[in-house]
């Protein structure tokens, strides 16, 4: 199994691109079996999660063509329903959180959708029902086997649009539930909708191939029905999570950072965040620079208290990178609390950073209150497991700034969100070496 070895405190300096955002792609690539029609999409992140998704759809019957090597034709004429219920279909999907949104495109054109229960990161309950909920709200019947935990939704007369109130502004739900709802029969409205920028790439991108959705960018979402979709060409979003991370690890390890072509317009409040701890940048273009930081202090409230970061629903902070915010913490001057409301179990990974020497408290398992170093002692190194995407990440950036080498098993889970993460940041003076052990 291969493992991460990290040489730590090497300043990093140069620029970097993000990939394309893997949030987004999974959406997007779902939606191409809406089609019969040929669909382009330019810029995707050639990541774990992403390939397995591509290779799924290509077993599923989907014709799918590279036309470079972060672009690729789908045309989804037909579709392998007798794979559908393979037991091989099962084993892929079941290894995959966004195959779930395989559903509503399959729904909506097929009048059925097959999907075994989805996995994904290891970080507390992500349940299903707004998924299901809408479909069911949609004229779909839910049935599902415990046993195998495989899911099967079925319209037998056809989905029919009307009004719903989603019980939380799930992403992935909004997405499966538009797509299943743009060739529903009449007016589909969707309160308390999803609303982030990958969102609305999807919507615009449905728009494109002959969808009717109003209110593009608004938690309210009215879609008119219509009886087909043709092809479109689609270019993905640099993915913002990748950003953030660069971010925080430009201020952690004291160094002078170019993040080039980040759509600085579809961030939305991360960089301010990053300011509430002190790290500084500037928009240069569409380019964010960042000079090299020996200190950065993190900001107070106005009354004084102690400063908390939060995730929540776009527009506000996305979850998957309170992980980054809190190991950049470790270094800055001053307390922060960091307060993960979405997930149960996400925090749980900050074990390891107290035994490199970081001053964390875990609260609960929603609250973590962090004391930084202010730069003036260094985390110690360490052996370490990756336990999902965003916390490896965060641990890899911690085993750059330490002290001594470190290593990092289970990269697979980093892997699945970030592209040759090693070669890219040893081109800009990482140390980082992929060993098989």
């Amino acid at each position: 199994m291969a493992v991460f070895k990290v040489e730590g405190g090497h300043r990093l300096s140069g620029s970097i691109t993000p990939q394309g955002a893997k949030n987004e792609a999974l959406q997007i690539l779902c939606a191409v079996l809406l089609t019969r029609e040929r669909v382009v999409v330019h810029n995707v992140p050639a990541i774990l999660d992403i390939l397995n998704l591509i290779e799924l759809l290509r077993r599923m019957g989907v014709v799918v063509e590279q036309l470079g090597e972060e672009s690729y034709a789908f045309t989804a004429r037909d579709i392998d329903f007798d794979y559908l219920r393979s037991e091989d279909y099962r084993l892929r999907g079941t290894k995959l959180r966004g195959s779930v949104m395989l559903v509503g495109p399959m729904l909506a054109r097929f009048g059925v959708g097959f999907i075994p229960k989805p996995g994904g990161d290891k970080i507390g309950r992500r349940r299903l029902d707004t998924h299901f909920l809408g479909f069911q709200k949609l004229g779909a019947q839910l049935n599902f086997d415990p046993n195998a935990e495989f899911y099967s939704v079925e319209a037998k007369g056809g989905l029919k649009g009307t009004y719903m109130l989603l019980d939380e502004a799930s992403v992935t739900g909004t997405a499966n539930i538009v797509m299943a709802a743009v060739m529903a029969k009449g007016r589909t409205t969707i309160y308390n909708a999803a609303c982030e920028p990958y969102l609305q790439q999807l919507c615009r991108m449905l728009v494109r191939m002959g969808a009717r959705i109003e209110g593009i960018g608004s938690n309210l979402l009215t879609i008119d029905g219509v009886d087909e979709l043709g092809g479109t060409e689609h270019t993905m979003l640099p993915d913002m999570i990748e950003i953030g991370s660069f971010i925080g690890m430009a201020a952690m390890n004291r160094s002078e950072l170019t993040i080039k072509d980040v759509s600085f317009e579809n961030l939305g409040i991360i960089p301010a965040q990053f300011a509430r701890l002190g790290i500084r940048f500037e928009q240069r273009g569409d380019d964010i620079y960042i000079p090299q930081q020996d200190h950065y202090s993190i900001e107070t409230f106005m009354d004084g208290s102690i400063m908390t970061i939060a995730d929540a629903p776009w527009p506000g902070l996305t979850p998957d990178l309170l992980s980054i915010f809190l190991v950049a913490a470790t270094q800055a001057k001053g307390a922060v609390l960091i307060h993960q409301k979405m997930f149960e179990s996400r925090l749980f990974f900050v074990d390891r950073l107290i035994t490199m020497g970081a001053q964390i408290v875990l609260c609960d398992p929603h609250r973590a209150m962090v004391i930084g170093h202010d730069q003036n002692q260094r985390l110690r190194a360490t052996r370490m497991s990756s336990p999902d995407i965003r916390a490896g990440v965060a641990l890899l950036i911690a085993a750059m700034s330490a002290e001594g080498t470190s290593v990092i098993q289970n990269i697979d889970q980093i892997d699945r969100g970030y592209k040759d993460i090693e070669k890219r940041l040893n081109a800009i003076g990482a140390k980082i070496t992929r060993i098989e052990e």
